[in-house]
């Protein structure tokens, strides 16, 4: 295998990387791209299928095409003749459909031909050297960008054994009395869904839900921002990191669901919906928590600690990068986890492997 630039997964953000090398400049025969599953979005469907999801919390930016604009909001505009969702954008109310969202993917599949570049194949070894890293017995890679995603599912411990107990992202139906776990995006929806089957609904809940139009707040989007968030220390943006991530939901009547809070499960609850989102932190991760362990890579708390461009202190130098994208990215950009928080980490990548 001769690419000199390697992606290692094959959810959205390794599509971001892709198209975004891609329109760089970079060529197909010089990277490849490691992953289980051939189609980008396939691990987003089953979830967003789960929780019946029809829009998209993310705004126009949140699409997987290399350059911020047009957006999905100008792109929707523009084949619609309708100004109104570029109105919507400029004050965060902007949800794209699912429709709009999967269309994009494809769209950008397509153009970057992923699939010419695609290899099944799941990446669980690596040896370092000086002229780059080896995946599993390919390569030397000279450039390498981790796009793990999500390390799995996050269940409630008290309630992993419970029969009653589904999680919000995995295929269910509705029992006749249910108990939503959570408050977030997903509990939100689920709290709607629910009551949509003819459900009564129970939120459990540890504290009221927070209600913002996006996960972030749009200054940390901005250069400025980003600046004044690399100035604090580490256990600060480490603490600035789990505020950001408290589930929340956007604010606005369509969300306003008639539930019963209770602190905890009750008894007449016949299904416990746990709408707890997803593993937190590198050490969940097995390839990133053996880099860690082999490399005695610095972290803190959930976090890897990364160069303010999201590569990996002490395995990148001048010869080789090692970079980080997607949720366990935050560290270097607390918006990583979105499609524009993945576009600029790729855009950060694509300068690494022009210049070295």
């Amino acid at each position: 295998m001769s690419a000199r630039v390697a992606i290692v997964g094959s959810g959205l953000a390794a599509l971001v990387a892709q198209t975004t090398l891609r329109a760089g400049g970079l060529a197909a025969d010089e990277m490849v791209v490691f992953g289980d599953n051939r189609d980008p979005a396939a691990a987003w469907r089953v979830r967003a299928t789960a929780i019946r999801q029809t829009h998209m919390r993310s705004e126009s930016d949140g699409h997987p095409f290399p350059r911020t604009f047009p957006g999905l909001a100008a792109r929707e505009a523009w084949r619609t003749l309708n100004p109104w969702p570029l109105l919507l954008s400029v004050a965060d109310r902007y949800r794209p459909s699912v429709r709009v969202f999967l269309d994009a993917v494809e769209r950008a599949r397509e153009q970057s031909k992923w699939d010419d570049g695609f290899v099944a194949l799941r990446v669980d070894q690596h040896e370092v050297r000086d002229d780059g890293f080896v995946l599993n017995g390919h390569g030397p890679f000279r450039h390498v960008l981790l796009a793990l995603g999500h390390p799995g599912l996050g269940w409630p411990a008290e309630l992993r054994d419970d029969p009653r107990a589904v999680h919000a992202y995995e295929p269910h139906h509705f029992a006749a009395n249910v108990a939503v776990v959570g408050a977030g995006m997903a509990a939100a929806t689920e709290w709607r869904n629910a009551r949509a089957a003819g459900a009564t609904v129970f939120s459990v809940r540890r504290r009221e839900p927070l209600r913002r139009p996006l996960n972030l707040p749009r200054p940390y989007f901005t250069k400025r921002g980003l600046a004044a968030f690399h100035r604090v220390d580490q256990h600060k943006r480490a603490a600035l990191l789990r505020s950001f991530g408290l589930p929340s939901y956007p604010p606005g009547s369509e969300w306003d669901v008639s539930v019963r809070v209770m602190p905890s499960v009750p008894d007449e609850a016949e299904q416990v919906v746990c709408a707890t989102g997803f593993l937190r932190g590198f050490r969940y991760d097995p390839l990133l928590s053996a880099l860690a362990r082999e490399h005695a890579l610095a972290a803190v708390d959930d976090w890897l600690v990364l160069t303010d461009d999201a590569t990996v202190p002490g395995l990148t130098n001048a010869h080789r990068t090692l970079m980080v994208s997607g949720v366990h990215a935050q560290w270097a950009y607390p918006a990583a986890d979105t499609l524009a928080g993945m576009r600029w980490v790729a855009h950060h990548f694509l300068r690494r492997c022009r210049s070295r």
